[in-house]
């Protein structure tokens, strides 16, 4: 493959993002004759067709959907360097990207990010949730500036990043209100052949919970495996199982899932981080979300087992 002219691959970008010569010829304010000649020869440059054309529809090949993927993000990116250029942001929003590791609670982040929305300084806000390895490879690109995780970044990867922990929850176990009643007394013994929904075996959280049951002599019946935190605790509030979840936010954990508390332990901690490039953070919505977390949000945990 030769070197990459860009231009073309600016032409490809709009017709896919067009879904048409003719649209994307009308937005560039040229001829549906240059476009074609310039896909033609990215094409040639390529040595694989990225459309297939099917009547007068363009359905992009396989490939094609790849390099859309990534002429789309070196066109956005270049849009927001122009507007930086032209200083169109002075005074405008910072842009804030945060990743979500899947297994993290949601109700946990959305309690540690929203504080962002309160800055001093006008803050957009996007987030992306994917296992921590894939938010890892996109903080090594600057597509990220955060990783909010459960577990800290593991050693031995040749990223340089560094973690920040913003603090940790002993353990909640929720059911349905009725449920909850009748396990209330004897726990943590009555947990004992109860259904359980529980995280997927790769999480730290998982492990801990095993080691926590050996340790009690408990054989809950697992019913439920989920990737997705706030999935389970839908599971939850169906009544399909008891759950566990942050003692941190316990009182929001009953209401939004229509749960009762069956008991709590304090030997199950759950840990959260701040993954960043930075050794000394300097971003003021990581600042800000960063040092409230640690103050306000992961204090008085109370625990009893």
């Amino acid at each position: 493959m030769r070197h990459l002219n860009y231009s073309h691959l600016q032409y490809f970008w709009a017709v896919a993002r067009e879904g048409s010569m003719v649209s994307a010829a009308e937005a560039l304010h040229i001829t549906p004759q240059t476009i074609s000649g310039q896909l033609k020869l990215l094409e040639e440059s390529i040595g694989q067709p990225l459309f297939n054309r099917v009547g007068r529809r363009l359905i992009l090949t396989e490939l094609g959907q790849t390099v859309f993927r990534y002429a789309d993000e070196i066109f956005t990116i270049g849009a927001e360097l122009a507007n930086v250029v032209r200083g169109q942001y002075a005074g405008g929003p910072i842009t804030f990207n945060v990743g979500v590791v899947s297994s993290m609670p949601k109700l946990v982040a959305e309690r540690i990010i929203a504080p962002a929305f309160d800055s001093d300084e006008p803050l957009k806000i996007r987030c992306a949730e994917a296992s921590l390895q894939s938010l890892l490879g996109d903080l090594a690109t600057h597509r990220l500036d955060l990783v909010l995780s459960d577990q800290p970044m593991p050693q031995g990867l040749s990223l340089k990043a560094y973690n920040h922990r913003l603090g940790e929850s002993g353990l909640s176990f929720f059911a349905s209100r009725s449920r909850a009643r009748k396990l209330k007394n004897g726990f943590p013994l009555s947990l004992n052949d109860q259904p359980m929904l529980v995280p997927a075996r790769n999480s730290a959280l998982r492990r801990r919970l095993e080691n926590w049951f050996d340790d009690k002599r408990i054989v809950p019946q697992i019913v439920g495996e989920f990737d997705d935190s706030a999935l389970l605790k839908a599971f939850g509030e169906a009544g399909v199982g008891v759950f566990a979840g942050p003692t941190a936010i316990e009182k929001e954990i009953c209401t939004m899932y229509r749960a009762a508390v069956v008991g709590r332990s304090t030997t199950i901690v759950e840990r959260y981080y701040a993954i960043s490039v930075e050794r000394r953070l300097k971003h003021p919505a990581v600042v800000l979300i960063t040092e409230l977390a640690r103050t306000d949000l992961f204090t008085g945990n109370t625990a009893t087992v």
